[in-house]
């Protein structure tokens, strides 16, 4: 099965008898044993990359104005672990591997290095030569919005409400988040000076004992089940059931009319990874750059034009 001109093992027999996809796992499995909260930052930097202007590795590129510098990429991380993998990926196969199918494959990796099972990824992407941090360019489901406008963002990728509550949710079972991103809610929700009352109250203690007031730079498991705040796993869908869900579009998809059921199913599913899986492969089909469209870069972080410039000058 594919998308477009995606498919499953693209790289197969073009890079002689080495398999791509175990050199780029053999990197993000390393890089796992030294700091296991990257793997959820190697998830969110596919979700980045493919929700401004497709799945085409755009989010890499630096520059003064690029993707990456945009308010809402800021606090992504994972960019060295994709250095890694083109360094590797290159020595054995120059100028075949996009960085953008980099992305794809080590998000992949991540997702079953956190418990989240393994899917079949689809590779056969280019990369993109345009990156701009206009924030008309970089449109992201933030924290604050609301439940219609989350399925409108990804509506507007192709994607169903039910990918939506996979992807912004499931996602989040592995992540931590800022306090700036959750302080009013737990301490003056809409200018009340009480924490949101949709929020149990044992986890607003939770959180403020770990969130006072001026304390924006410190972290919290979005998951607050002590047991697998870095699995990926529903065990946060049930949490938003019990109303421990962190991020307040978390909760409010928990309670709305039309979300809260995907919510329920997904809490008491014995297929969630699968399910997560096959949203991820949906995920990694948006806008994506194939056949002659676009170029395999050199390097990750520059369009090839730059790298033979830099190198002749």
């Amino acid at each position: 099965m594919s998308h477009g001109a995606l498919q499953v093992g693209f790289y197969r027999g073009k890079c002689g008898f080495a398999d791509v996809e175990a050199i780029v796992g053999g990197v993000v499995s390393a890089q796992f044993f030294t700091d296991p909260s990257l793997l959820a930052s190697l998830i969110r930097l596919h979700f980045h990359d493919c929700f401004v202007n497709g799945c085409d590795g755009s989010i890499l590129l630096d520059g003064p104005d690029s993707e990456k510098t945009a308010s809402p990429n800021q606090s992504v991380r994972g960019y060295e672990i994709i250095d890694q993998a083109k360094d590797a990926v290159e020595k054995i196969c120059p100028g075949v591997v996009s960085c953008a199918d980099l992305i794809a494959i080590a998000a992949r990796d991540a997702v079953f290095l956190s418990g989240g099972g393994i899917y079949r990824v689809q590779t056969g992407r280019r990369d993109g030569l345009v990156s701009s941090a206009d924030i008309a360019n970089v449109t992201l489901p933030g924290p604050s919005i609301t439940v219609p406008q989350a399925i409108a963002a990804f509506a507007d990728k192709g994607l169903t409400a039910v990918d939506m509550v996979l992807l912004l949710v499931g996602a989040h079972s592995v992540g931590v988040a800022h306090c700036s991103f959750l302080s009013e809610r737990i301490h003056n929700f809409k200018g009340s000076g009480k924490p949101d009352p949709s929020m149990d109250q044992f986890t607003v203690n939770t959180l403020r004992s770990r969130c006072p007031i001026n304390a924006i730079e410190n972290t919290v498991n979005l998951d607050q089940n002590p047991f697998s705040p870095l699995v990926l796993d529903n065990s946060y869908y049930q949490n938003i059931l019990l109303r421990r869900g962190v991020l307040q579009i978390d909760q409010e998809l928990g309670m709305n009319r039309f979300t809260r059921p995907i919510i329920a199913n997904l809490a008491n599913s014995v297929d969630f990874p699968a399910r997560f899986g096959a949203a991820m492969v949906r995920l990694g089909a948006v806008g994506v750059l194939t056949g002659t469209q676009g170029e395999i870069r050199s390097s990750c972080r520059v369009v090839n034009k730059a790298v033979k410039k830099d190198k002749s000058g």
